[in-house]
């Protein structure tokens, strides 16, 4: 999926067209942008932009729902984004281009900015839990069909579409499809009611960066309106976040009791994902959380 001389100059030209501008690629330098897309920065004569390659023809609308998120969370000026430029599909590559976003230092009150902010997004809500498409987290469907409560749209949107993959898969054992689904009859008792809040979606340390104005800046996006301790409990996943960040968040915005309990429950669907995509002790984990469910 390599962004060669051919793509290159097709990519320019559907730049051109989008911009109604010329647009020269002088270099495309390939960077670190994770393990789903190759990820590239541009060097243009309009500046600097970010480029994600995958392909077109097992994900072809990935970067369009994408480009859709990004939207989304820009519209509520909370946080700092890249701003989402053209997607396609060039040769069988799908392709999204982006602003390019620049480091910068941490300010001192950097998690204090970053919970405030992040409690501002948890703000916007509707009337349903869900979102007007379905759309992606990492190459996974993420299926978002509208719920009026919680519980219900977890389960049949987030944690049995991914168990049933999963078992096809042979990743998971029929025993432990069954706690997972003894689980998602309980889940009505397990969570508290609380209006749908627009999340992230996939919140871990490498979603977000420091932007040149100190604060954080967030990016790749799986964006549905759920319930907010998916987020916060995504964050606590892979660590990265500074204890600052979760009492800022719980003294602007505090959780429902027993949040602590719920943490591994709203973990499973990120544990899910990473079982699927990468393998690895994710089942393990998953078995340790209905371990404690049990």
């Amino acid at each position: 999926m390599k962004a060669d001389a051919l793509f290159l100059n097709e990519l320019s030209i559907q730049l051109s067209a989008k911009l109604a501008v010329k647009i020269q690629i002088n270099q495309a330098e390939r960077i670190n942008g994770g393990d789903i897309n190759e990820t590239y920065r541009l060097d243009t004569n309009e500046g600097n932009w970010f480029l994600k390659i995958n392909d077109g023809r097992r994900y072809p609308d990935m970067f369009a729902k994408e480009y859709s998120g990004l939207d989304t969370l820009r519209k509520t000026n909370t946080f700092t984004l890249p701003e989402p430029v053209c997607y396609g599909n060039i040769h069988s590559r799908g392709f999204l281009v982006t602003s390019f976003m620049k480091k910068g230092g941490v300010t001192h009150d950097f998690w204090e900015q970053f919970a405030g902010s992040l409690s501002k997004l948890h703000h916007n809500t509707q009337s349903y839990f869900g979102f007007p498409e379905s759309n992606y987290i990492g190459t996974l469907k993420q299926f978002n069909t509208p719920y009026t409560t919680w519980p219900v749209f977890y389960a049949f949107n987030r944690l049995m579409p991914l168990v049933k993959q999963a078992y096809d898969r042979c990743v998971l054992e029929k025993a432990t499809v069954k706690q997972l689904e003894k689980l998602c009859k309980r889940l009505p008792a397990i969570f508290p009611e609380e209006p749908p809040a627009l999340l992230h979606g996939d919140l871990w340390s490498g979603n977000f960066m420091v932007g040149p104005d100190g604060k954080a800046c967030i990016y790749d996006p799986a964006v549905y309106y759920g319930h907010r301790e998916m987020d916060l409990a995504m964050t606590r996943l892979f660590g990265g976040f500074d204890t600052r960040f979760y009492y800022a968040y719980e003294n602007i915005y505090p959780l429902a009791n027993g949040w602590q309990q719920r943490i591994g429950i709203c973990q499973l669907y990120p544990m899910l994902v990473h079982a699927l995509l990468f393998g690895g002790n994710y089942v393990d984990s998953i078995k340790g959380v209905l371990k404690e469910w049990d």
